[in-house]
């Protein structure tokens, strides 16, 4: 039996789930969302209790017991999307680099002759906390934030991949939270022979 699978997922206050055959919905202060649960796996909500129990009727076969923790997993992060939502921060690094939004597009301006457009996907927002770069010491900072985590972590994914940080200079789109690993340039003798 799944470890994770086998812990209740507990329903804060101001939650409201309804569970239709496999179909779950759960609705909550900050969106609402629907998850179809695989035939697999079956839940039970006790609204007295204030949990939805995620069982796995044969937990003797391997499949069963990895969609156990995957199905409770899915459920648990709806369930923290609808009350707090996902956020995922990003930084541009590089001299001139720029961000806006521009109706309802991620435009950037990243040392390409081009701008790059990106259309935010329906359910996901993104605030913009610097706009621009200020030399290559500051950068320019915004958030994706959205009630699915998939959805904002792809998002994100999508940014980073247009222009990922380079190893020289730091030039590029990473996570607030990323670590760049960095290499030292080429160093040139001085003086002829």
């Amino acid at each position: 039996m799944s470890r994770i699978g086998r812990k209740p997922i507990a329903i804060p206050s101001g939650v409201k789930v309804e569970l239709k055959d496999q179909n779950i919905k759960i609705t909550g202060p900050v969106g609402s969302m629907q998850f179809s649960c695989h035939p697999y796996i079956k839940l039970k909500v006790d609204t007295a209790a204030g949990i939805i129990v995620v069982e796995n009727e044969h937990p003797e076969n391997t499949e069963y017991k990895q969609l156990h923790g995957t199905m409770r997993s899915l459920i648990s992060n709806i369930i923290t999307g609808v009350t707090k939502g996902f956020e995922k921060k990003m930084e541009i690094f590089g001299t001139g680099f720029n961000v806006k939004e521009q109706s309802g597009k991620l435009v950037l301006q990243i040392g390409f002759s081009h701008a790059v457009e990106l259309p935010i996907p329906k359910g996901a927002k993104v605030n913009i906390e610097v706009p621009a770069t200020r030399g290559d010491d500051v950068p320019a900072k915004f958030a994706i934030f959205g009630t699915d985590k998939c959805v904002v972590g792809e998002f994100a994914a999508v940014i980073r991949k247009v222009r990922p940080p380079e190893p020289y200079k730091g030039k590029g789109i990473r996570y607030a939270d990323e670590h760049v690993k960095r290499k030292v340039g080429k160093a040139f003798a001085s003086g002829a022979a």
